[in-house]
């Protein structure tokens, strides 16, 4: 049995009872962002406009099994202080199909490639593109080209 002091410590999955339920132990990481597939940036228009998601707040752009991935860190708004679903009966079918067989529940959101913010994904970009020339304008400096 797992003790209080243990469960304040996130129990790692085989550390758990057989058969438990591995929800009760978890911090609701897979209720907590929505990650969307996104386009492979292949030239500089593609980088600009995923520079553009990254200037917002909450937003992060990473890289999986060469698949790029834009994630909204937000937090599901039925999710229950305990952790738990407040519509579970009620809940949308993507997340009926969920299972935790493969869940994140062990995971520390590590990527092959992660951006949070727009400065990052700018200079992956002049890695990968080779440096971008830029012209100034009295009000700030641009990018040529796309």
């Amino acid at each position: 049995m797992i003790t209080v002091a243990e469960h304040a410590r996130k129990p790692n999955r085989d550390e758990l009872p057989k058969g438990a339920n591995l929800c009760e132990y978890c911090t609701g990481k897979c209720c907590r962002y929505i990650a969307l597939p996104i386009d492979t940036p292949t030239k500089w228009k593609d980088f600009d406009e995923m520079r553009w998601y990254l200037s917002h707040k909450d937003i992060s752009i990473f890289v999986e099994d060469e698949s790029w991935y834009l994630m909204v860190h937000r937090d599901c708004e039925h999710l229950l202080e305990d952790n738990r679903c407040g519509i579970y009966l009620d809940r949308p079918q993507i997340c009926r199909d969920h299972t935790t067989d493969d869940c994140e529940y062990d995971d520390d959101f590590t990527y092959e490639k992660i951006f949070e913010n727009d400065v990052q994904l700018w200079e992956y970009a002049e890695v990968v593109l080779g440096p971008k020339r830029v012209r100034e304008r009295s009000w700030g400096v641009l990018p040529i080209g796309g």
